[in-house]
């Protein structure tokens, strides 16, 4: 006689992570009917996806894809949204999981309605991390114009200083709590979803290429957040160190990726980045000049091989096939001066622009991260799902590097996974 499988413990799911693939697994799962509880360590939603300029395959900017999901997310009474918060701990087995999570404060309670007379208040400014530290934000802030939820944060520092009362004092509605402080919760979940996303490599551990050293260069996601109408500059692709419209770009392919000595594998998107940011760089200035060194363009599928082509038809923009050994910069004038060797003709190149694009490699961002959970990963620091063991499931980009498509399409894939997990077997 074969003995019947008992029904979970819990009919609930956790997601970790609210970025992209976060948001496309919790919607649907909630929306077939199943409890979500998502967590995001942020202030607010969205992730990388919404610190992007414009994203493939329509380049369309965030808020095209976001708000619709924020709006759905609003709206199913299934869905508990959990920000500023961290797993602590993960005890139990597929169907039957115990998590604690840690709740920072916000300082700013559910009266808030964004009057911004807080940040009208507050007299202490702190790196914007959102603008990748390229601006200066009010220690009472909204993470940015597209938050949700749409509810302004204190920045813990303040905490005890008269800024943080005059941020109190000025709000009309009641809404600045400084007594609030961290609270754990438990939560009972059937499946657990780590979508727990990537950080772009730090670009400092390249000697050779730069960062940090010279001014006019900078990482491509630092081009999303200059070239974005909410950014720094307001959408002007201005060179850092005098605010001078670019004549001349370098893009810096593979910075980091397909190196033994930083990432040893290839980071998927960047190719396609810099395709894309140099069409910002052409829109806004039409005589500028592109110069792309490459060791492979790699545009996955028709859509983006086509995109690759129209952007090479541009006589403006010119392709080189060479690894960058070193940049420098000249102290005069700022500029920038990148030095590859050209492997079709074997021509040492010395090209001088007035700044430089490195394209950054993904990294996952668990590798610089210890998750309190029984996970595999690989040696590079992605998650390995074990579908026969189940119970929890890596999404997105946590796994590889992929594009907001492709995460999209997995994160799907892991929803019906922990479903799967959740029903009688």
């Amino acid at each position: 006689m074969t003995e019947e499988k008992s029904a979970p413990a819990s009919g609930s799911i956790l997601v970790v992570g609210g970025g992209i693939s976060g948001l496309t697994t919790t919607l649907e799962a909630a929306e077939v009917g199943y409890e979500v509880f998502l967590v995001e360590n942020n202030p607010s939603l969205g992730g990388r996806v919404a610190q992007l300029n414009q994203y493939f395959p329509k380049l369309c900017p965030p808020t095209c894809g976001l708000e619709i999901n924020f709006r759905r997310i609003k709206d199913n009474p299934n869905i508990k949204v959990f920000t500023l918060a961290e797993v602590e701990k993960v005890d139990g087995s597929p169907g039957n999981y115990n998590v604690r999570i840690k709740l920072s404060p916000r300082y700013v309670n559910e009266n808030c309605t964004c009057c911004d007379e807080c940040a009208k208040a507050c007299d202490t400014e702190r790196p914007n991390a959102f603008n990748f530290g390229m601006d200066q934000q009010k220690a009472a802030y909204l993470p940015h114009e597209m938050a949700f939820p749409a509810r302004y944060v204190l920045a813990p520092e303040i905490i005890g200083t008269d800024a943080a009362q005059k941020c109190k004092d000025a709000c009309p509605y009641d809404a600045i709590d400084l007594d609030m402080a961290a609270k754990t919760i438990d939560l009972n979940v059937g499946a657990i979803v780590w979508a727990t996303g990537w950080e772009p490599y730090d670009a400092t551990k390249m000697d050779n290429l730069g960062f940090g050293q010279y001014e006019n260069i900078i990482t491509n996601m630092m081009m999303e957040r200059l070239a974005a109408p909410n950014g720094p500059t307001q959408g002007k692709v201005f060179r850092p160190s005098d605010d001078k419209e670019p004549e001349s770009v370098a893009f810096v392919q593979c910075a980091g990726s397909r190196d033994e000595n930083h990432l040893p594998y290839c980071s998927y998107i960047c190719c396609m980045a810099s395709l894309k940011q140099a069409t910002y760089v052409r829109e806004r200035y039409p005589d500028a000049k592109i110069y792309i060194f490459y060791i492979d363009i790699r545009s996955p599928g028709q859509r983006y091989e086509n995109f690759y082509k129209k952007v090479k038809e541009d006589e403006n923009v010119f392709l080189i096939k060479g690894k960058v050994a070193e940049v420098s910069q000249d102290p005069a004038t700022k500029n920038v001066t990148v030095v590859a060797e050209n492997a079709v003709t074997g021509e040492k190149i010395h090209q001088e622009v007035e700044m430089a694009v490195l394209a950054t490699g993904m990294q996952p961002t668990a590798a610089n991260t210890t998750l309190p959970a029984d996970l595999k990963f690989n040696t590079d620091g992605f998650m390995m799902n074990d579908f026969a063991k189940g119970g929890m499931f890596a999404a997105g980009c946590a796994t590889k590097p992929a594009d907001v498509v492709s995460s999209n399409q997995n994160a799907t894939g892991m929803a019906l996974k922990a479903i799967q997990t959740l029903v009688r077997r």
